[in-house]
């Protein structure tokens, strides 16, 4: 053999095991992640020959796949815009959201653990079935979260402090998802098209995504928090208590929501202050504390970092290079603060489970045709943002909230409630985002849920009403 065919025949062998190793990472390592992208319209052709996997709660279908006599064998239908926003949809022209796209991997039998499944229909030439995803909500809890919503743009969230397991997540408006699962491509097209340009967004999960929200009053927590932590402050430590506050190099001045001191006395504890949800104590206490200690309380509790439920949570925003009138606007949850509802959950999360922050997870199990377990996810610890200390004070002051203060319609009679409302504004004129996030039983913890309202004017508050919204999720739990 010629020194040339040599080379040549290397050359060759080389390429050819650059490309087996290059297919393989992709069949074996990028395999899940290709097929769960909703963008993957072969994958979406693909599924349409096999069974695709049920998505249930409480072994209750809320969507599933049914034969029919078209080009694609399987008809997607879906239960109730109660889960819109949980199981998203699987449409043929626009792809997928959703469970129906984070979990697509199992529910099309395309997962690496179902590789047996996969090589047992090759052999047989029969299609593989899809497994099926059982989700932690409590279809009872589900339903109350609804219909307390009622006709508000909003979000509802309950959540098992303990585990992390959601038990309740609603975003209103909702959407028909059978719409878009219509085989019809004008159809499917005209509903989408139709629903992207609703001004209400219905396609837009509040609870997780879209542009946020101020979180007013409730951010409070964070801020008591960190002065807790900070060892320079506890319940007790005094605030000058004047009825208005002039912001550091400006004109501007803040103000109490009742234009005027915070109770009796020239000056104000933390603990009055908290439970009165008074903005000008807090301002100076957050001036005092300083920006650094704000973002790293924030951030330990979840601000800017990455949450998969399993769809992805939009980070939430502490701002950047505060000066100290924007520290102290930020202080009471303004300026350019930005929040999901299921942040603020983990905080509150945090505060009931003792400082111990577990992720948030809509996923049980999944499970194959054949009942095989093919995965169980287990409790998962987020983070430890503050000492069980700190969590005891914070839960004393939001009980002490909801009996003498600020979050009083939450309250359950023969049972301790710890709460926190937050009344936010969104510029002048426009109409406020209105907040009720909190726990019970206080003293052992079942639940925590957390509301956000967005608000059609200026003339309500967290209080009047998110907090009996909050309260009948609570009431669960009696």
């Amino acid at each position: 053999m010629s020194k040339s065919i040599r080379r040549l025949t290397s050359f060759i062998l080389i390429m050819f095991l650059t490309l087996f190793a290059f297919a393989t990472g992709i069949q074996v390592f990028q395999a899940d992640s290709l097929v769960s992208d909703g963008r993957n319209v072969r994958v979406s052709y693909d599924s349409y020959k096999t069974l695709r996997g049920t998505i249930l709660v409480e072994s209750n279908p809320i969507a599933s796949s049914f034969e029919v006599d078209d080009n694609f064998r399987y008809q997607r239908e879906y239960e109730s815009d109660v889960y819109s926003h949980l199981t998203g949809y699987f449409s043929l022209f626009q792809g997928s959201t959703g469970i129906e796209r984070e979990m697509s991997n199992f529910l099309s039998g395309q997962s690496s653990a179902q590789f047996f499944d996969q090589i047992n229909a090759v052999l047989s030439g029969t299609p593989i079935s899809g497994a099926n995803v059982e989700l932690t909500i409590d279809g009872d809890l589900q339903q109350e979260a609804w219909d307390a919503l009622g006709n508000n743009k909003g979000s509802v969230i309950a959540i098992d402090p303990k585990t992390g397991e959601i038990k309740a997540l609603v975003s209103k408006p909702g959407f028909d998802a059978n719409l878009l699962a219509s085989h019809s491509f004008s159809s499917s097209s005209s509903a989408y098209e139709e629903l992207l340009t609703d001004p209400d967004d219905p396609l837009i999960n509040r609870s997780i995504s879209g542009d946020q929200y101020h979180p007013g009053s409730v951010f409070k927590m964070v801020v008591a928090a960190a002065a807790f932590e900070s060892g320079r402050f506890d319940p007790d430590t005094e605030f000058e208590n004047p009825d208005f506050l002039r912001l550091p190099g400006s004109f501007s001045r803040i103000q109490n929501a009742n234009d005027s001191t915070c109770g009796e006395g020239e000056t104000v504890t933390l603990r009055t202050a908290f439970v009165r949800s008074c903005n000008i104590p807090f301002a100076e206490l957050g001036m005092q504390l300083g920006e650094d200690e704000l973002r790293v309380q924030s951030e330990l509790f979840g601000f800017g970092r990455s949450v998969n439920i399993p769809m992805p949570v939009s980070r939430s925003i502490f701002p950047e290079d505060l000066n100290q009138a924007q520290t102290a606007l930020v202080s009471f949850g303004q300026y350019d603060l930005r929040s999901t509802p299921m942040q603020m959950a983990m905080v509150t999360s945090a505060i009931a489970n003792q400082g111990i922050i577990y992720s948030p997870q809509l996923i049980d199990r999944v499970v194959s045709n054949n009942l095989e377990l093919l995965s169980d996810p287990q409790p998962q610890v987020f983070g430890s943002p503050i000492s069980q200390s700190t969590a005891g004070l914070l839960t004393q002051m939001m009980f002490e909230s909801v009996e003498v203060g600020a979050a009083g319609n939450a309250k359950i009679p023969g049972m301790a409630v710890a709460g926190k409302t937050g009344t936010a504004e969104n510029g002048l004129g426009q109409p406020f985002t209105y907040w009720f996030t909190g726990f019970a039983p206080a003293e052992n913890p079942e639940l925590v849920v957390t509301v956000v309202v967005e608000g059609v004017d200026q003339s309500a508050t967290g209080n009047s009403i998110a907090a009996p919204i909050g309260r009948k999720l609570l009431e669960s739990v009696r």
